[in-house]
């Protein structure tokens, strides 16, 4: 199966059922009263976590994702039927974005984390909601309310404890097969790690951590060049970094100066990857002249003024398996008192059912334009436009209701400031309107 790690979705949430104006109609009952009932509620799109899951390539072709409506009102009362909600699987450790605000509304990391990512509409009311002593017999309804509608992007970044860097060729997917029962491809060339391959592994001492070889990285990777740039996110969730460096010289690189622009690419990708625990690891040391790399590799380090502190450094063979086993267990050491990552943890306010409650003062926004074109007043604004479809446009009551209710948003008055007269025609909506202010 190809690795997918980022999807650009539609997700569309039901609309609510629409109220219904309806009266009492039975034998020895005069004036029965109202009888409408609301409509039911639409059901929403929620994302849940499978740990089944390794890749985001169920959102490749399907784009689209659409929740039921709500059924409407029935007489005497009766309620229309709510629809169930949408549920969609995602992998562990997709991040969910508003791609038109920006905003990041989830941050999905434990198996079975659900997010609402788009809130199925309320049903409408019916008429018999609207039943007051002034007005025992009202004909006001109201339409269902829309269905949140967002477009969303995708981004896993896969979850692991120790992730594997370092140029192209140097034993990352030798070693993961090393030590895990992954099975990643090795070859002796440039980019043959063209995903992340993800292994469990486990000591003799019982204890185990989730290892990640990554695409080789090369100078540039932060602009874009080569492979590493799409998978420099991945590095984000590691709570610790193994930095291989080959020791062969077989290429006639020099390993300092290739371990040097590694660092240089993490930290122009984000500077606080240096931040966590990082084990330097030298390795093909059973290459003829790695033992005398190894040295003037480690004088090198020693003497670099740019680092903040001297790194640790675990030479290995994974052919010969030297190293390796203290390599894993320095490894365990290190991550029993390693930090999460800051980007590891969720934001309280966007993920799962937590809510916050702050005051805030009354504000519409609306906008008031003039069309040159239709000769008309064009008035838009997302809370406009959703009371209008909510507004029943068969019933004069119920339009009655929706002058008022622009009155109160100050629609009025703001057609008024930008030279509105008398008679003139109104569009909201794709409907027009004759408004007729009065002081």
């Amino acid at each position: 199966m190809a690795f997918v790690d980022q999807a650009e979705i539609e997700v569309k949430a039901g609309k609510g059922g629409d109220g219904i104006v309806s009266f009492r109609h039975e034998k020895f009952e005069a004036m029965g009263g109202p009888f409408g009932g609301d409509g039911g509620h639409g059901g929403s799109i929620i994302f849940k976590v499978d740990e089944g899951l390794r890749t985001l390539m169920d959102f490749r072709y399907n784009r689209h994702f659409k929740a039921q409506p709500g059924g409407n009102g029935g007489t005497k009362g009766m309620t229309g039927a709510s629809s169930k909600d949408r549920y969609i699987k995602v992998p562990q450790g997709t991040t969910v974005t508003d791609t038109e605000t920006g905003e990041i509304l989830g941050d999905l990391l434990e198996n079975g984390q659900e997010l609402v990512v788009a809130k199925g509409g309320r049903g409408g009311r019916g008429n018999i909601r609207f039943a007051t002593p002034a007005n025992p017999a009202p004909e006001l309804s109201e339409n269902g309310e829309p269905g949140v509608i967002r477009n969303l992007k995708l981004e896993l970044k896969v979850l692991a404890d120790v992730g594997l860097v370092g140029f192209p060729s140097a034993g990352k997917s030798t070693l993961l097969s090393v030590v895990s029962n992954a099975k990643p491809k090795v070859a002796a060339y440039h980019f043959t790690t063209l995903s992340p391959n993800i292994g469990m592994v486990r000591l003799d001492d019982e204890r185990d951590f989730v290892m990640a070889d990554l695409p080789g990285l090369i100078e540039g990777a932060s602009q874009g060049i080569g492979l590493g740039f799409q998978f420099l996110r991945h590095v984000e969730r590691t709570k610790l970094v193994l930095h291989l460096v080959d020791m062969s010289g077989i290429e006639g690189t020099d390993p300092y100066t290739q371990y040097r622009k590694i660092l240089d690419e993490l930290q122009q990708y984000d500077e606080t990857i240096l931040d966590r625990p990082q084990i330097v690891v030298p390795t093909k040391m059973d290459m003829p002249d790695s033992p005398e790399n190894l040295v003037k590799f480690r004088e090198a380090v020693a003497a670099d003024s740019g680092l903040s502190s001297q790194p640790t450094i675990v030479p290995i063979s994974a052919l010969t398996r030297d190293g390796v086993q203290n390599l894993m267990r320095l490894t365990a050491d290190m991550l029993a008192d390693a930090p999460a990552p800051e980007s590891y943890r969720p934001v309280a306010e966007t993920v799962g059912n937590t809510k916050n409650y702050d005051f805030k003062p009354e504000k519409h926004d609306f906008t008031v334009e003039w069309s040159e074109e239709s000769e008309q007043w064009i008035v838009g604004g997302a809370e406009v436009e959703k009371l209008f479809l909510m507004t029943n446009i068969q019933r004069d009551a119920t339009i009655m209701r929706f002058g008022r209710q622009l009155r109160h948003m100050g629609v009025d008055d703001a057609l008024r400031q930008a030279g509105a007269k008398d008679g003139d025609d109104v569009r909201i909506n794709d409907s027009d309107f004759v408004f007729e202010f009065s002081d």
